[in-house]
């Protein structure tokens, strides 16, 4: 029987190397050109970049659920295959939001199913379906500048993995803490300057896996229901406050554009590395807040979540006033 340490870390321990190995690896040959990310009018970064970061992520979560014998159900293996592939296929050959969208929803849905349950009530499936699809799209919106979202999955999930442990779920904080590995070894490559970029195949599943473990951390009594959501807020308001603002605009919401606040502050002169330093610091107090939450009263937890709300309220409104002349 594998000693508690080792079952926690050593599936983290393997992730961490082989993300890390197959970034090296394919920054030293041919296949990091496969897919390049060539600037744009609406990009942070001047020169060609190689985004098959994903594909180090995806190898280093796929050795440490292997090492770790995860058991994981066929329906949720199925729908995570689904994401992977596409997003794959996007990056290589790219695909329009028309051709993206009912895969995401699809793969979704049954992972709602897989998590809540057949006969769970529709309400409950049908939430928790557009949580799982948005979840995945917004983290790739949100991987746009050196650092963020690599950031993200390593405080994100490790936040995870922290209350799961304070729980009791070994094998589930193991893997939480695996995906933040997987996402640290890509992210020495990644820190500001970057040298690789995720792409879709690394920003769509984990986006998908953070909804996914937010849900399943709630189902197995780990956490509350807005655990995951304040873990990954830093993500999920920027993400959501900019789609609000061009609906009410008027604009075509699924064409790309650079109106995040992420990408407002690199443009306002903070540059990829204070933002992204910034956005670590963001992403911690939130994690931390979300682990002392979890255990209070529900009063406690209501009153700690108006708190949280009225500090993003200011957030937003500070940014709104610093970055009124950026575009």
């Amino acid at each position: 029987m594998p000693s508690y340490a080792t079952a926690l870390f050593a599936p983290a321990a393997v992730a961490f190397a082989v993300s890390a190995t197959v970034v090296w690896m394919l920054l030293k040959t041919r296949a990091g050109r496969l897919a390049l990310d060539k600037p744009n009018a609406r990009s942070l970064h001047a020169t060609a970049v190689p985004r098959v970061g994903g594909i180090g992520i995806l190898a280093g979560i796929l050795a440490a659920a292997i090492y770790a014998a995860h058991d994981t159900s066929a329906p949720l293996t199925i729908a995570f295959m689904a994401v992977v592939a596409v997003s794959l296929v996007d990056d290589l050959r790219g695909l329009n939001a028309v051709m993206r969208l009912p895969i995401h929803l699809a793969a979704a849905a049954l992972a709602a199913v897989s998590l809540l349950g057949a006969h769970a009530p529709w309400p409950w499936l049908l939430s928790a379906t557009l949580a799982i699809a948005w979840m995945a799209n917004l983290y790739n919106f949100m991987d746009g500048s050196d650092g963020l979202a690599g950031g993200m999955a390593v405080f994100g999930f490790s936040a995870c993995a922290i209350a799961a442990v304070s729980g009791g779920d070994v094998a589930f904080a193991a893997m939480n803490l695996a995906i933040a590995a997987a996402a640290a070894g890509f992210l020495w490559f990644n820190f500001p300057p970057a040298r690789v970029f995720m792409g879709d195949a690394g920003s769509v599943p984990l986006g998908f896996l953070a909804a996914v473990s937010g849900i399943d951390g709630w189902v197995r009594g780990n956490w509350p229901l807005w655990f995951g959501v304040l873990v990954f807020s830093p993500f999920i308001l920027d993400a959501t406050v900019t789609l609000a603002k061009r609906l009410v605009r008027g604009e075509r919401i699924w064409q790309a554009h650079c109106e995040h606040y992420y990408q407002r502050l690199v443009r306002s002169g903070w540059g990829h590395r204070k933002t992204a330093l910034a956005g670590y610091a963001l992403m911690v107090a939130c994690g931390a807040l979300a682990l002392l939450g979890a255990s209070l009263s529900a009063t406690a937890q209501a009153t700690l979540l108006v708190i949280a709300g009225a500090a993003y309220l200011g957030i937003v409104l500070i940014l709104e006033r610093k970055l009124h002349a950026v575009p």
